[in-house]
C-alpha cells in the first residue's frame, strides 16, 4: 500500500524530472495518463470491432440494459468498499490485515483499468453508430453505449477512490 506524501512536499514534486524510488512495500498510485491511454485504446477496439463485424456481413452487438445494471451494481459495490475502507483506515485509523488491504488495493486498481478499457470500447461503439442517428435502431445503440461508457467511468472513479482509501495515513501510530 502506498503512503502519503512527505509533509512539506507536494504530491507531484519530483525535483525536476527525477522521481523518487518507491518506498519498499509501496505501490504507486494509478497514473491518470495511463487510464486515458487505455480508454483511447478501448475506443479504437470498439470502432474496429463494429466495422469488422459489419464488413463481414454481421450485426454489431448492442449494449443491453443488463449490462448497464451490472456495471452500475459493480460501481455501487466499489463506492461502498471505498467508503468503508476510507472510514476504517483514514478516519478511525484502524489497522486492517495486510492481505485484505492488498486485496482491496488490487481490486481498486483492476477496476480502474478495466473500467477505462470498457469506457473506451463503449464510446467506440457509440461513435460507430453516430452517423446513422436518424433511425431509431442506431439511436438506441448510441444511447445505450453512451450510458454504458458513463457507468464505466463511475467504475473507474470508484476504483480510484478505493485505491486512495488504502493509503496508509501519514502517521499511522498517531490516534485522532
Amino acid at each position: 500500500m502506498s503512503g502519503g506524501t512527505e509533509p512539506d512536499r507536494a504530491p507531484n514534486d519530483h525535483h525536476g524530472d527525477k522521481q523518487e524510488p518507491p518506498r519498499p512495500g509501496s505501490v504507486r498510485p494509478t497514473s491518470r495518463r495511463l487510464l486515458v491511454a487505455i480508454a483511447v485504446l478501448g475506443v479504437a477496439i470498439g470502432v474496429t470491432t463494429v466495422k469488422a463485424i459489419e464488413a463481414g456481413g454481421g450485426v454489431a452487438p448492442a449494449v443491453s440494459w443488463l449490462t448497464l445494471i451490472a456495471w452500475g451494481f459493480l460501481a455501487a459495490l466499489l463506492f461502498a468498499a471505498a467508503r468503508n475502507t476510507h472510514q476504517r483506515v483514514q478516519v478511525r485509523r484502524e489497522r486492517i490485515e495486510p492481505s485484505r488491504a492488498v486485496f482491496l488495493l488490487m481490486i481498486g486498481k483492476a477496476s480502474a483499468f478495466v473500467g477505462a478499457l470498457c469506457t473506451g470500447v463503449y464510446a467506440g461503439f457509440a461513435l460507430s453508430f453516430l452517423q446513422a442517428m436518424g433511425s431509431s435502431g442506431p439511436r438506441n445503440r448510441v444511447i445505450m453505449a453512451g450510458a454504458a461508457a458513463v457507468v464505466s467511468v463511475l467504475v473507474v472513479t470508484a476504483g480510484l477512490l478505493l485505491e486512495r482509501a488504502c493509503r496508509i495515513p501519514e502517521d499511522p501510530d498517531k490516534t485522532p
